[in-house]
């Protein structure tokens, strides 16, 4: 456990402290960047796994999230993108996958973007917000209507331990609004999780990846990518989100998980971990072969 301060002075805000947890070791590193509005100890399930299996595993909160410091600015996705890359340097970390789930799945597509590929080595879209969430003229398959967006910062604003007690339900949710398909105490952790957010957060970032269009970005990705989500996700739909996700990585490899709902890296942690450790030793071969090719 430790403190990182990332510098987004070119940004024009002040430096951040960032809660980071990193198992260390030699192994290749794996970013796992969590979603909207829980912090890294949401990645719970995956961390030992990937751990044992021997690679280098890093979360982190994001800011205004989790431990880390709760700023009154800078939750624009550039802003984000600038804090995983104040990580990546600080730890001087290279050959990288990043896992980014819901609005985390932007920080990836937004830091490729800014930064390009030279530190990483592949890239996972779990159940993410990309690559345009608010259904627009412009954007008629985005899967969420802006009434409910509206709705969403209206009830967040009134009662945030409402919101998130009901959030958290629908979360672990098939169609988010089935039986809730975790124990009624890793509900709880996660509604702990939610409630360590600031409110000014929160309501910053949902706007953020309510509105954020990824469109252009997702095609600037020539690493080795995988898209998982579940088939039934009523909180990021995978018809609007995973498949388009998918589509605009033509490269990109897919996993539906069928009856999943938007947490399924711990409401199928099982498939969602052999999924994920089957990519990373599938890209690691591929990459290999790759440079083969490239130095003969």
């Amino acid at each position: 456990m430790s403190k990182i301060t990332v510098n987004t002075q070119m940004l024009g805000l002040k430096d951040v402290n960032l809660h980071v947890e990193d198992s260390g070791g030699n192994g290749r590193p794996v970013i796992l960047i969590h979603g909207w509005p829980l912090s890294g100890a949401s990645w719970k399930e995956q961390v030992s796994v990937l751990r044992d299996a021997g690679y280098r595993v890093i979360t982190y909160d994001r800011r205004g999230f989790g431990q880390s410091d709760k700023p009154v600015a800078g939750y624009g996705f550039k802003t984000l993108a600038e804090d995983l890359s104040g990580i990546i340097t600080a730890l001087d970390l290279r050959d990288v996958t990043l896992v980014g789930f819901s609005m985390g799945g932007g920080e990836v597509a937004q830091y490729i973007a800014d930064f390009g590929e030279d530190r990483v080595h592949s890239v996972v879209f779990a159940a993410a917000v990309t690559p345009m969430m608010i259904n627009l003229p412009n954007n008629p398959e985005g899967p969420l209507e802006k009434s409910k967006a509206a709705m969403m910062t209206f009830d967040l604003t009134k009662d945030s331990e409402g919101f998130y007690d009901d959030f958290t339900k629908q979360f672990f949710s098939p169609n988010a609004n089935g039986s809730i398909l975790v124990s009624e105490a890793q509900r709880q952790e996660a509604l702990a999780l939610c409630n360590q957010a600031s409110k000014l957060a929160a309501l910053e970032a949902m706007q953020v990846f309510a509105l954020a269009d990824f469109r252009a970005d997702l095609g600037k990705i020539t690493v080795p990518t995988l898209v998982i989500h579940g088939d039934a996700d009523g909180i990021v739909p995978f018809e609007g989100s995973g498949k388009r996700t998918h589509a605009a990585i033509v490269h990109s490899q897919l996993h539906v998980i069928p009856g999943g709902p938007h947490g399924i890296n711990a409401s199928h942690a099982e498939e969602f971990n052999s999924v994920l450790l089957g990519f990373l030793e599938n890209s690691s071969a591929a990459e290999s072969l790759r440079q083969r090719k490239l130095g003969s």
